[in-house]
């Protein structure tokens, strides 16, 4: 079933803009669970990522070919989804980079200033007004996500991996409102379908490049053990496919702002996982973290359905 076959009024539309950002959030919060996983059987993260987007491509012309959806673009979508795939390289390489400088979960924490930029570019670029419930949002769900990671240990956090993720963050914060304005016609899976391309394509270009600057410093190989493959597989469907495919129907649907700040389930997922994979310990202010996010959550959906009714 089509998403426009979902969305015939206005309520139906922002339930399922609200799900499936909430779902893309969750998908995307994955990347750590994989990548760290990677990096352990000793890949690098431009192998990594390769795999990541060139299988999730493959992936995606396989069912593009199952569905005999045309993959004819006007000029304008195609300038529009080759930006799009040139912003998710660089917020998904910056962000990789990042893990290797500090902890997954301090990255996490800093790249959840993504919703604070995407409010100003909206207001700055596009005069959107900004509403209480909005503001309140944002403030609950920044809370929240620090108090996921705070330690209060006062560590020196790397100024390289505060500057990458500051960039990822920002790429992703442009990522989320073109595609929230751009007002392209052809279907989410057609627009990640060329994403994916390009994304596959700019890391062929990263690692050819870097071998230049450094003969032999980069390879691509394949992946040595099942484990690695499970979670290169990982990767390619759940933060690749799936967290892309659900956004776009998300930025469409209930906006760029809303979509943003749903995103707070993204280091959310990444605590759950590190609970019940890795054994981590669950603390109360674990609990009150996860409690604001969930309340940034509902005050995102009833600011939606109140400007829903007006």
């Amino acid at each position: 079933m089509e998403a426009n076959d979902l969305t015939k009024n206005g309520a139906n539309k922002t339930l399922f803009g609200t799900v499936c950002g909430i779902a893309a959030a969750v998908c995307y919060g994955t990347n750590p669970f994989g990548a760290l996983n990677l990096y352990a059987e000793g890949m690098s993260t431009n192998c990594v990522l390769f795999y990541r987007f060139g299988l999730a491509w493959l992936i995606m012309s396989v069912y593009m070919l199952f569905r005999k959806e045309s993959l004819k673009v006007s000029w304008r979508e195609f300038r529009v989804v080759s930006t799009l795939g040139l912003l998710f390289i660089f917020s998904s390489l910056t962000l990789y980079l990042s893990f290797h400088l500090m902890p997954a979960g301090v990255a996490s924490t800093i790249l959840f200033t993504y919703p604070i930029m995407t409010v100003a570019i909206m207001w700055l670029v596009y005069r959107e007004r900004v509403s209480w419930l909005t503001l309140i949002s944002i403030v609950l769900a920044s809370v929240g996500v620090v108090l996921l990671y705070w330690t209060g240990n006062g560590q020196t956090l790397d100024i390289g991996g505060v500057v990458l993720v500051l960039i990822s963050a920002l790429t992703y914060a442009i990522y989320i409102v073109v595609v929230g304005k751009a007002k392209l016609t052809c279907s989410s899976f057609k627009i990640n379908w060329y994403v994916l391309l390009w994304c596959a394509i700019g890391m062929l270009f990263y690692t050819a490049i870097g071998n230049l600057v450094e003969p032999h410093s980069m390879s691509l190989t394949l992946p040595q053990t099942g484990r690695a493959w499970f979670f290169v597989v990982w990767l390619a469907l759940v933060p690749g496919i799936a967290a892309l495919v659900l956004m776009v129907y998300s930025s469409q649907y209930v906006g760029a702002t809303a979509t943003a700040i749903l995103g707070a389930l993204e280091p959310l997922t990444a605590v759950v996982i590190g609970i019940f994979v890795f054994n981590e310990t669950f603390s109360a202010r674990l609990a009150v973290g996860i409690a604001l996010i969930f309340a940034a959550v509902f005050f995102v959906a009833l600011s939606k359905n109140r400007n829903q009714a007006t």
